[in-house]
């Protein structure tokens, strides 16, 4: 597989589509007879409907949009977007698929695509939430640990104890807001590797949690060794067991070392990524559908059809016309 850099397609897209309204997916009663759930909406942005342009990116502050929601944001969900939050000042109830936390300055917390959060922030917090469209992270930049503890589980990381890193991510923050706002040439380079930058910071503030915690360090290592053999061999398909032999351990520690790290089996991080590099092709990579089946390992173009369709809803040709305005697949 091409190596490419974090954000190698990067570019500020300030506007949002104005491609249909908000949508929801209704959530059915099961067989147990239980009352449905009502439905978690899905935004763009909180309060906006539409699809985003491949490669969005979007900053703003905590305020702007807090307040005109008089500083509460309702449960809801980001397809396709990655979330992350910088609390400065002020403190927050913060709810992952209604699991409760209480966030207090300075701390940082990383949203990922599809997970239903839901933020009520003390009357006058201060921070910025960055929103950045998922395909831009599947590639970490050269030298530099894949933020997978970051977009593959929520993450609500105190910087209390770290200062010097809570400053940092403070001032990058601040540089990047100010280039999305007024920025000029080379903006979508700037942005690049501010943002990177910030996430490489915050990375490192969640490793150093993590290692306080029995287990921790060895955890945090063996799930980076994990995630550059899914870079290696992700169109190989390798099977749970052989990643868990080549790495010296039981399939079982693999899986739990995977849902320490990620909040998720180890299978699921592989087909995770999977679908991330589909995704990521399908909107920046010309060329049928069934080429790019068989880049990504799949000896059908029609299992590659039935695999991306379960895990997005959508066929491919669907998806691409949906990003690229209907380029032929």
């Amino acid at each position: 597989m091409d190596e490419r850099p974090l954000f190698l397609y990067f570019s500020v897209k300030q506007g949002i589509k104005d491609a249909g309204s908000m949508c929801a997916a209704a959530t059915k009663a099961g067989r147990s007879g239980r009352k449905p759930q009502p439905a978690v909406p899905v935004f763009s942005l909180y309060g906006e409907g539409g699809a985003v342009a491949p490669e969005f990116i979007h900053v703003e502050d905590i305020r702007s949009r807090s307040e005109r929601y008089r500083w509460e944001i309702s449960e809801h969900r980001h397809h396709g977007l990655f979330q992350f939050l910088l609390l400065t000042q002020g403190a927050a109830d913060v709810a992952f698929e209604r699991e409760r936390r209480r966030a207090q300055a300075p701390c940082a917390i990383a949203v990922p695509s599809g997970v239903a959060h839901a933020f009520r922030f003390t009357e006058g917090a201060e921070g910025y939430v960055l929103t950045i469209e998922e395909t831009t992270l599947a590639r970490a930049p050269a030298g530099l640990a894949h933020p997978a503890a970051l977009i593959d589980a929520p993450a609500l990381i105190d910087l209390a104890a770290a200062p010097d890193k809570a400053q940092r991510l403070a001032a990058l923050f601040e540089q990047i807001a100010f280039e999305f706002h007024e920025g000029g040439a080379a903006t979508g380079a700037v942005l690049q590797w501010l943002t990177s930058a910030a996430l490489a910071i915050a990375l490192r503030a969640n490793e150093d949690l993590t290692r306080q915690t029995e287990g921790g360090a060895r955890d945090v290592a063996a799930f980076h060794r994990f995630r550059a053999l899914v870079e290696t061999h992700l169109a190989d398909h390798w099977p749970t067991p052989l990643y868990a032999q080549a790495l010296g351990m039981s399939e079982s520690r693999l899986n739990r070392t995977c849902r320490a790290a990620a909040g998720k089996s180890a299978l699921e991080v592989v087909q995770d990524r999977l679908t991330l590099e589909a995704r990521r092709r399908l909107i920046h990579v010309a060329g049928p559908v069934s080429s790019l089946a068989y880049e990504l390992g799949f000896e059908d173009p029609a299992y590659f059809w039935r695999f991306f369709k379960r895990r997005t809803g959508m066929t491919p040709r669907e998806f691409r016309r949906r990003h690229e305005g209907g380029e032929a697949a």
